[in-house]
């Protein structure tokens, strides 16, 4: 989730300065860049002199072992603090950022880079440096797309003032929104534009295709130690978190769609807080409308700024979303190799022309209903969810191929001459094998881990 914003304090007079803000992420093809986040959760390690009891347990923020100090530890590393009311809640350098989910998830929101090679650098030099720092104090990581052993009373909360707020309100919209603050984690490539058409094909083309990404990322069969009955029990969350905010947005593929209607949409979601100096402001389930017209009942009289309206458009979670770039958010937590395959895929299908139009092709007759039970039917099923003729499967290939040809075309080389292609290799490995990585924990849970997910925390750990 994100923190509050850097944008300036310009007071909004015209409706027309939120359709610009949106437009003014256009930039031409050399200018745009890669954005990778991925979150993860932490654990006391097993066997390493303290108390017993709590090995496998989720760190608290506070104490000799606990977030606050890992921070402590990274931060030393070259980075500079984020503080709220005095306590270390983030990191910055370089325009990318280290912060903490609601229940102390570690999330590294990376910098916009040229290449997946440069941002998979930047993610293999990030995990060094968490296991550097949280080795010594006893905490290990692991990347799922949700918490397979703790319930959600066992969770612990980090001291941010959105995420009080959040905290009162989800329970109000939905029975799954603090499972998805507390429990979850994701993957997640930012990707840019050049034009208004180029944002509507892309967005049109990645909402569509966000259940594949689901599918081959799926990895959160557990919870609270016994299987669910999901690949990706995450994806579902989404679907009982807060309908007004969330899903999959048919309105993007309707005639007319463009950024003035994203910002309608984005009027009608209900508001989460407002910022000011150290403080968070609870103005939940109030209408940004009202803010507009001086009618806020958090601040009576006082008009919105850049800023309030920035913080905003992160209060919306669609399948994708729409700032001054495009986030594909359909993807579950996972190992290193997959954290760098996401990127590749969304860059092979999206960031070149002919690979654009192959992808907008494959989707592009796909029916409302045929886009939703895609979207339903995959967080249980994944790669073997029927779909047309065939299974899921079949179209994740085709969508893998479609993006490493992308890839060459797009021709960005490492040192030894290799083009970005082979970070899909782990993705073309599930999808030849039909197998996602939560059928693969899955048969392990019913084999060699004998009925136990304690397993997962050190073999699948970073």
């Amino acid at each position: 989730m994100s923190g509050p914003s850097h944008v300036r304090e310009t007071p909004i007079h015209d409706h027309r300065l939120l359709v610009a803000a949106l437009e003014s992420g256009c930039k031409p093809p050399s200018a745009w860049r890669i954005g990778t986040e991925h979150e993860k959760f932490g654990f006391y390690l097993p066997d390493r002199g303290g108390d017993p009891a709590l090995a496998l347990r989720p760190p608290p923020y506070a104490g000799e072992r606990g977030i606050a100090a890992l921070l402590e530890g990274i931060g030393a590393l070259g980075w500079n603090r984020i503080e709220e009311h005095g306590q270390l809640i983030g990191l910055s350098r370089d325009g990318a950022s280290v912060t903490l989910e609601p229940a102390g998830q570690l999330e590294l929101s990376g910098a916009p880079l040229e290449t997946i090679h440069q941002t998979c650098c930047e993610t293999m030099r990030h995990l060094d440096d968490v296991r550097a720092v949280a080795d010594p104090l006893g905490i290990g990581f692991l990347g799922m797309g949700f918490q397979p052993k703790w319930t959600r009373e066992d969770m612990p909360w980090m001291p941010k003032g959105r995420y009080q707020i959040m905290r009162r309100y989800m329970p109000k919209v939905g029975d799954l929104g603090l499972d998805m603050m507390t429990r979850t984690c994701t993957v997640q490539v930012n990707l840019d534009f050049s034009s208004e058409a180029d944002m509507v094909k892309k967005f049109r083309t990645s909402l569509a295709l966000q259940p594949i990404a689901t599918a081959l990322f799926a990895d959160s069969p557990f919870t609270e130690g016994r299987p669910n009955g999901f690949v990706s029990y995450r994806s579902h969350i989404w679907t009982d978190t807060d309908p007004d905010r969330t899903g999959l947005l048919d309105f993007v593929f309707e005639d007319g769609f463009g950024f003035e209607r994203y910002v309608d949409y984005l009027l009608d979601v209900p508001m989460y807080f407002l910022h000011r100096g150290d403080e968070y402001i609870d103005a939940a389930g109030q209408s940004f409308r009202d803010f507009l017209a001086g009618r806020l009942p958090a601040l009576p009289g006082e008009l919105p700024t850049l800023r309030d309206w920035s913080d905003h458009m992160t209060t919306a979670f669609p399948e994708v979303r729409l700032k001054t770039f495009l986030e594909m958010r359909g993807a579950d937590g996972g190992p290193w190799n997959r954290l760098c395959a996401l990127p590749a895929f969304w860059v092979g299908l999206l960031y070149d022309a002919d690979a654009l139009d192959a992808a907008w092709n494959l989707v592009r007759d796909f029916s409302r209903d045929e886009r939703h039970a895609l979207r339903d039917g995959v967080p249980r099923h994944g790669l073997r969810l029927p779909f047309r003729q065939a299974t899921v499967r079949e179209l994740a290939l085709q969508a893998l191929e479609i993006a490493r040809a992308g890839l060459a075309r797009r021709a960005r080389l490492n040192a030894r001459g290799e083009d970005e292609g082979h970070f899909l290799d782990p993705l073309f490995e599930i999808a030849h094998s039909n197998k996602t990585p939560a059928e693969r924990k899955l048969d392990l849970f019913h084999g060699a881990w004998g009925g136990s997910v304690d397993p997962v925390f050190t073999q699948f750990a970073y």
